[in-house]
């Protein structure tokens, strides 16, 4: 008896247990709440949830939620999206901080200007609607989700899905269970200010967390028996904690919500809260602490998650074959939207030309030159086949409506000392595509620069430049030597000179191997200096005019650049070659004969480990014919300033002090970036600048010049922000440059 009793008590459990397996199958769905970086947590509570063999049936999620539900409903392990988090930049992804290498010649020249841009359309003042676009966090998903792009109803994904966004115009809760995944979870993440309002169908969405941040009711509508929800809400935080407008923002949404949690938390049967009041909406990088918390709270629940296992049917997850997309061949491109930018200029900005096969790094990078421009509101793409089985590039545009900016820029240096920049810039001011843009600078310098650009991409653009540049600055006796009628001979060793310089050019340029703008062009320059240290005019004015010249000419020229940073680069190349013809003359330069100059200018930049790199740039120049004409020859000297003409920086030496028609120039410098944007650098240059210095063979028989420095520079969003020690030992002195802002 005793054994059958024993016998009795092995086998019924057993029995239950099995009828449990066979006969009970119930649906779990998951609910993710919003909370910006607090959502990392999610993926934590998704390992302990797998872990315990829960199979999820439906999710549900808002904001970072849907984020991380869109990636778990598409077919990735917890384990996977930790790895993909921990590769992830959040700083650069959620600022579109567009990788410089991305963006065209013109965008790298524009975004390396201006520290404040505003939107200044009919003369007024605006703001823009957030900070960021999300055009790398779309780039990103949909490169994530590329395996299921095909997908259009939500709930033929691996694990049926949808997430909330919040219609601005009615503050209504929109319901996103299909259409295109990765434009969806970008709507339900647009937090407002952070990131601009996302249009789909025709409705102007922002971040779901407005309305609806833990969607526990709509889960349960989907005929789930048993929720598990995942909150990672914020709580609300005293006066002492609420720093910023941000914080304040947030604060103000949290009063509804997290009353709505009272109701919201009864109707879930397995409430995952980890603690996470140690961290913020924007505190991803501490994003390893945020997933260890999701971990820990779910683990206090491990020995229900289990019994909510036992009652459903063993599965076995289907193994998702990703795409690596590494590589994508685009057969074609379908463009709508573009009613203002011709086709042309859209796959300019591209750098595409169809059909070929392109890295997904390189598409990724043309996107977002395209979105640099500003000119897009939104950039909405993706890919399907053909009946070959071919891929199909669809590009769905929403332009920008507003066409005219206002532009602001400060800066110093030795040469032209303080400046002020005020820029207007109009788009679509004659025809479409082009660009007129005007910099009015004021300082210890008056300066201005217009520019008018008609943008054909991958086709001839034209441009019109036109620009007043002028300084006054000491230079030695002998540097004006040669522009002197007679030679003088005076008791002084340094005069202070006035420097201006009239530029027009009309130029046409195009991408060459979608690398390299080439381009030719006229110019003409009024070229004017002169002292009012020595000698009288002729109209018996204190002054020595040394040139008052008009030049005429044609140039081109050759650029390549893949630097990651112009002011301090780690990695990437540069070329720069240029070509001016002087054809004709008239001024004060009577004697003239037609000459030209070359130069050309070379950079490597190289990070040897994290945070240390060398930057090595070799350089020169060289005139043949004119000898008359010595007012255009080139002069090095100061550092920190925009170079215009032939005046080039060089370490160890005032602006502006050696000259010559022919110079030969290297850099040197080891940059060690001791903290975030802050850097340390050494530098040594060598130059040997003369009069035919190839002809005469001194180019190669010494080094006449050298200097040497050492600095701290500083990334700020009003440019770099430098200051250099420097010594000459040709000289036996130092030199002090000091260089804050853009430079222009």
């Amino acid at each position: 008896m005793k054994k059958l009793l024993l016998l009795l008590f092995f086998i019924i459990p057993s029995i239950i247990y099995s009828q449990e397996k066979n006969g009970e199958d119930i649906k779990v769905g998951l609910v993710l709440s919003g909370g910006g970086a607090k959502g990392l947590a999610h993926i934590g509570a998704l390992k302990v949830i797998e872990e315990s063999g829960v199979r999820i049936d439906y999710i549900g999620g808002t904001s970072m939620g849907a984020i991380i539900g869109a990636l778990y409903a598409s077919g990735y392990s917890a384990k996977q999206l930790d790895s993909i988090f921990r590769q992830t930049d959040f700083s650069t992804l959620i600022q579109d901080d567009i990788p410089r290498s991305a963006k065209t010649f013109y965008e790298k020249q524009e975004a390396e200007k201006y520290a404040l841009v505003l939107p200044f359309d009919k003369f007024k003042i605006g703001f823009p609607s957030g900070l960021s676009k999300g055009q790398n966090v779309y780039n990103l998903l949909s490169k994530l989700t590329s395996h299921v792009s095909a997908v259009s109803d939500f709930s033929e994904l691996p694990i049926p899905f949808f997430c909330v966004a919040t219609n601005v115009e009615n503050g209504k809760e929109v319901i996103l269970d299909h259409g295109y995944l990765p434009r969806a979870v970008i709507a339900s993440g647009a937090l407002p200010s952070l990131f601009s309002p996302v249009v789909i169908d025709d409705k102007v969405l922002i971040d779901g967390g407005v309305v609806n941040n833990y969607p526990v009711n709509e889960v349960r509508e989907k005929g789930m028996d048993i929720i598990i929800g995942v909150d990672v809400q914020d709580s609300l935080k005293s006066r002492d904690n609420l720093k910023s407008a941000f914080e304040v923002l947030v604060q103000i949404n949290n009063y509804r919500t997290i009353n709505a949690m009272i109701e919201k938390r009864k109707k879930t049967d397995i409430y995952i809260h980890p603690n996470i009041n140690d961290f913020s909406v924007v505190s991803f990088d501490e994003g390893n602490k945020i997933v260890a918390s999701g971990v820990t709270a779910a683990e206090k629940f491990r020995k229900e998650l289990e019994s909510v296992a036992m009652r459903q049917q063993t599965f076995e997850k289907k193994e998702i074959k990703f795409e690596a997309r590494d590589t994508i061949f685009i057969k074609e491109v379908k463009i709508e939207g573009n009613e203002k930018y011709t086709r042309s200029y859209v796959l300019g900005k591209l750098k595409l030309r169809t059909p070929d096969k392109i890295t997904y790094k390189y598409f990724s990078e043309g996107i977002n030159n395209l979105s640099a421009t500003g000119n897009f509101q939104d950039i909405n793409y993706r890919f399907f086949e053909d009946e070959n089985n071919q891929n199909i590039l669809l590009l769905q545009l929403r332009e920008s409506n507003s066409s005219m900016m206002l532009r602001f820029a400060a800066h110093y240096d030795n040469l032209f000392r303080t400046a002020a920049l005020v820029n207007v810039t109009k788009k679509r001011l004659f025809t479409n595509n082009d660009i007129a843009s005007l910099d009015l600078i004021a300082g210890d310098n008056l300066r201005y620069n217009f520019e008018y650009y008609i943008d054909k991409g991958f086709y001839w653009s034209v441009g019109f430049n036109s620009k007043y540049h002028f300084f006054e600055t000491d230079v030695p006796l002998d540097f004006v030597d040669v522009d002197l009628d007679a030679v003088v001979s005076l008791p002084i060793n340094n005069l202070s000179i006035k420097y201006s310089d009239f530029t027009n050019q009309l130029y046409f340029e195009t991408l060459f191997r979608r690398v390299f703008i080439f381009g030719v062009g006229g110019e003409h320059k009024y070229l004017r200096y002169l002292s009012e240290t020595i000698g009288t005019d002729d109209n018996n004015l204190p002054r020595t005019i040394f040139e008052s010249t008009n030049y005429y000419s044609v140039f081109g020229f050759l650029k390549y650049d893949n630097y990651d940073n112009s002011f301090f680069p780690k990695r990437g190349l540069y070329f720069a070659g240029d070509f001016h013809w002087y054809l004709f003359a008239h001024g004060k330069n009577k004697n003239f004969e037609p000459f030209s100059l070359a130069k050309a200018k070379m950079g490597f930049a190289h990070t040897f480990f994290e945070n240390f790199s060398g930057h090595l740039t070799a350089e020169g120049g060289f005139k043949l014919g004119g000898p008359e004409t010595t007012s255009l020859d080139f002069a090095l000297g100061g550092y920190g300033f925009k170079e215009m003409n032939n005046i080039i920086p060089f370490l160890g030496y005032e602006a502006v002090s050696l000259r010559g028609n022919t110079y030969l120039k290297s850099t040197l410098t080891f940059d060690y970036e001791i903290f975030r944007k802050n850097h340390i650098n050494i530098s040594a240059n060598i130059a040997n600048i003369g009069n035919d210095l190839f002809e005469t063979g001194q180019w190669i028989e010494r080094v006449d010049y050298s200097g040497f420095s050492a600095g701290y520079g500083l990334e700020t969003i009003l440019g770099p922000m430098e200051i250099k020690y420097s010594y000459s030992p040709d000289l036996g002195k130092s030199e002090w440059y000091v260089a804050l802002g853009y430079r222009f």
